[in-house]
């Protein structure tokens, strides 16, 4: 039997895709800006 891909860790989660995380790059920056552009109810 295989190993799981997917290991659900918060603190993990946060750090890699987080908002600060985001917004700490131009491309992040972009990113928030066009989630926010077309309405997404969570901007992450």
């Amino acid at each position: 039997m295989p190993k799981r891909t997917y290991k659900p860790n918060r603190r993990k989660k946060a750090k890699t895709h987080g908002f600060r995380k985001r917004n700490a790059s131009v491309h992040g920056k972009n990113v928030i800006k066009r989630r926010i552009k077309k309405g997404r109810k969570r901007i992450i």
